[in-house]
Parts: C-alpha cells; sequence; structure tokens
C-alpha cells in the first residue's frame, strides 16, 4: 500500500481514537495542549507501525493502545494529584494503563521509552554546520582578510538566523526523556523568534561595518519584535513532564521527607556526625604533630565519607529492612 493510500485513512482514525480517549476531560488549556502534542506523537507512532506492516487500523489502535490511560496523562501533566483513572472510559483497543501511579519511575520509563530519531540528528548537525559556516563567513567578510559584498553579508546573516530557528524549532518537537514534544505552533514560533533575533544580530554587524546606522533602526526592530515573542510564549509555557518523571520527583520528596517521618532516625544521625566529627577534629592535630602536617587533611575526608556512609544508612537502609521483613 502507498503512502498516499495510508496517510488519510490513518489520520482519521487516529483522530477518531483520541477525540473518544478526550471525551469527558475538562477542556482546559493545559489539556488541549497535551492532546495537540499527543496528536502529533500519535501520528508519527502510527506511521512507523505502518512501515513496519501494520494496516492503518491496527496501527492507530496499537498506537493508542501504547497511550495508555489518557487521564492519568492529563492529570500528570496539569499536577492534578487526584486518581483520575476512576471511571474513565477506555479508548476502543486500548491497553491496560501504562503510567498508573502504582508503577516505579523505572517501570514507567521502560514503557514509555524514547524512540532514537537518526533523522533528527543529522538534520541537526548539518545545519550546524551551516550555521557555524554562515558565521565565521559573515565574522571574515566583514574584515580585510575576505572581504565580501554587502548583499552576500546580510545573506549569510539570513542563513545564520534560519539555521538557527530551524534547528530550535525542530529540536522542540522533539520528544526527550523529561518532557513531551512541544504542538508544532509553538515549536515553529520559538525557532521563527530565535532565528529573527540571531539573524537581527548578524545584520547589526553588518550595519554597523557597512551601512548607514538608520538601518540600525530596522536591525532594532526585528530584535525587539523576536524578544517579545519569545518572552510571550515563555510567559505562556507550562511545564508538562512525563510519569515516570513525576514518579522520580514524588519518590525523591518521600526520601526527603524521611527525617521528618522519623524524628528518632533524624536525632541518631545528628549524634553520629558530631561523634565522627570531632574525632576527626582531634585527630587533626595529632596527625599534623607526628607524621607530618601532609597528613592532617585525611581525618577530614574520612569523616565525611563516614558521614555520607551513615547518611545513606539511614535514608535507604531502613527500606531495605522493611523489605527484608515483607519478604519474611
Amino acid at each position: 500500500m502507498s503512502e498516499t493510500n495510508r496517510t488519510p485513512r490513518t489520520s482519521t482514525e487516529v483522530h477518531r481514537l483520541l477525540d473518544e480517549a478526550f471525551a469527558g476531560i475538562d477542556p482546559t488549556p493545559e489539556a488541549q495542549d497535551l492532546k495537540e502534542e499527543i496528536r502529533d506523537n500519535l501520528l508519527s507512532r502510527v506511521a512507523e507501525l505502518e512501515v513496519a506492516g501494520a494496516s492503518p487500523t491496527d496501527a492507530a489502535r496499537r498506537a493508542i493502545g501504547e497511550l495508555g490511560d489518557v487521564r492519568e496523562l492529563v492529570a500528570a501533566a496539569t499536577g492534578d494529584g487526584a486518581d483520575a483513572s476512576a471511571g474513565a472510559p477506555r479508548t476502543a483497543g486500548a491497553a491496560a494503563p501504562s503510567t498508573g501511579r502504582g508503577a516505579t519511575a523505572s517501570e514507567l520509563a521502560l514503557r514509555n521509552r524514547v524512540r532514537p530519531k537518526p533523522a533528527f540528528v543529522v538534520r541537526t548537525v548539518v545545519l550546524s554546520i551551516v550555521a557555524a559556516a554562515a558565521l565565521v563567513l559573515l565574522a571574515l567578510g566583514l574584515t580585510p582578510l575576505m572581504p565580501l559584498a554587502t548583499g552576500a553579508l546580510i545573506a549569510l546573516a539570513a542563513v545564520l538566523g534560519l539555521s538557527i530557528g530551524v534547528v530550535t524549532a525542530d529540536a522542540l518537537r522533539q520528544e526527550t526523556t523529561t518532557n513531551y514534544p512541544l504542538p508544532t505552533g509553538r515549536a515553529v514560533a520559538f525557532g521563527a523568534a530565535t532565528g529573527t533575533l540571531v539573524a537581527s544580530l548578524g545584520f547589526t554587524a553588518v550595519v554597523v561595518w557597512r551601512l548607514e546606522l538608520v538601518w540600525l533602526v530596522l536591525a532594532a526592530v526585528l530584535a525587539v519584535a523576536a524578544i517579545a515573542v519569545l518572552s510571550a510564549l515563555g510567559a505562556t509555557q507550562t511545564n508538562r513532564h512525563k510519569p515516570w518523571v513525576l514518579a522520580m520527583h514524588r519518590d525523591a520528596v518521600e526520601v526527603g521527607n524521611r527525617f521528618e517521618q522519623d524524628p528518632a532516625a533524624a536525632a541518631r544521625f545528628g549524634i553520629y556526625s558530631a561523634v565522627i566529627w570531632l574525632t576527626a577534629f582531634a585527630l587533626v592535630p595529632v596527625l599534623g604533630f607526628t607524621v607530618g602536617w601532609w597528613w592532617a587533611p585525611l581525618p577530614v575526608v574520612a569523616a565525611f565519607i563516614a558521614m555520607m556512609l551513615v547518611l545513606a544508612r539511614m535514608l535507604f537502609g531502613h527500606d531495605s529492612a522493611a523489605k527484608g521483613d515483607a519478604a519474611r
């Protein structure tokens, strides 16, 4: 089956299944942004499955199934601590939820691993080389070493800005291990503003060396417009982390609360630390006057290592002992 025959059917099926998955979810701006991100990811995943031989319908259903429970994704993205999966309708063909709060961070990471995209790496490398070459030629063209025509210099500034802008937009469209990709519109806006800002800086250099200073007005307008767009995009940007990242943060908070949950353990750690450091400080002059002052820092280093080991033991040894008791 040709690509042209697959695409319309696939898109329609994905859109229908995605609308079903989001049925009943409040259409908040965060939920709508997440839906568009998921839509882009699903289309990419469906294309991969179709290339692997799956039919358009099966590919769409498998992609939706891999997504898991959309309500939990929305809850994680918006920071809603409620159990969003309760009573949630499942998408047709969806598998069991892959983002449950009971799963560990490593389990969630394995289920939702980011697939490498060699084409993205190639594009980034090529465009970065183009940008670097444009920057070098622009700099040399402004000097007597390799003087270039003013039009060529302006073109190099435009190439520099365009390359940086495309790299920026392309990078923001990529899914990472921590965040979902930005919606295409926002990624393109970020890239365009960044490219415009870089190009305006290059154009400023050309104006200073080759043109009338009145052209600085145009460079300033471009730079201010780019900064305004970037400021607006940054002010309205919402950070949506993946479920396993949120799970790691949650685990870290739980570990950090170990001493708050067990004041006696905190008191023991304080006493152990005091004994360790008093012993170390007592040994410093002893070593200094006996074997030489070059050896004096050793007790301090040993005390630091011992304190960290005690801290690790008190933070994580409790969990290991608890698991051992549970196993017995």
